[in-house]
């Protein structure tokens, strides 16, 4: 080969390098700092053991989770059809109400860590809208897919049985004045 040509090879291979960093550096980012951020709820549905499926959440979920970088987290998910209270006042909410309300949504936030190697996320809840989750070993989240903007992952251990499956997307960031 001619220098020319080596030239023009290097040159070329130079140039298709320089388009890969965006990519290849997220490829290197641990799964915590892709973590890192705010989420939206896009989908969240359990699979029974029988193969069942179920949208406690309904079709259209409402959700939001954030992963802070010094290893806390907190989630919110709900009904996007939560009813209103007939009274206004949370505190006298009919029976009806109540359980529409409970069965619809869920909170809880506390510590989390990652299993790299594993790709699972470990929660450690501090506090739950369920109480019955609290004092449970680690709530591992096993994710099966992670890019900048989307993050999928299942809870193989529901606490009413068979798998869950969600899928969040990277909330945007809102500008501030």
């Amino acid at each position: 080969m001619n220098r020319r040509h080596i030239l023009s090879l290097s040159m070329i291979a130079a140039f298709g390098l320089a388009l890969l960093p965006g990519s290849a550096l997220a490829q290197q980012k641990s799964i915590k700092d892709q973590l890192v951020g705010s989420w939206t709820l896009v989908s969240w549905e359990r699979v029974n053991p029988d193969g069942s499926k179920v949208q406690a959440f309904g079709t259209n979920p409402k959700g939001f989770g954030v992963f802070d970088a010094g290893g806390r987290f907190a989630y919110i998910i709900q009904r996007a059809d939560l009813p209103k209270l007939a009274a206004n006042d949370r505190a006298k909410g009919t029976d009806d109400e109540n359980k529409a309300v409970v069965q619809g949504s869920i909170a809880y936030f506390g510590t989390y860590s990652v299993d790299e190697p594993g790709k699972a996320i470990n929660l450690k809840l501090e506090s739950s809208s369920f109480a019955n989750q609290l004092g449970m070993a680690a709530h591992k989240r096993v994710i099966t897919s992670l890019t900048a903007d989307e993050l999928k992952y299942t809870n193989p251990t529901s606490t009413a049985g068979g798998q869950i499956h969600q899928v969040w997307k990277r909330a945007p960031t809102v500008a501030t004045n």
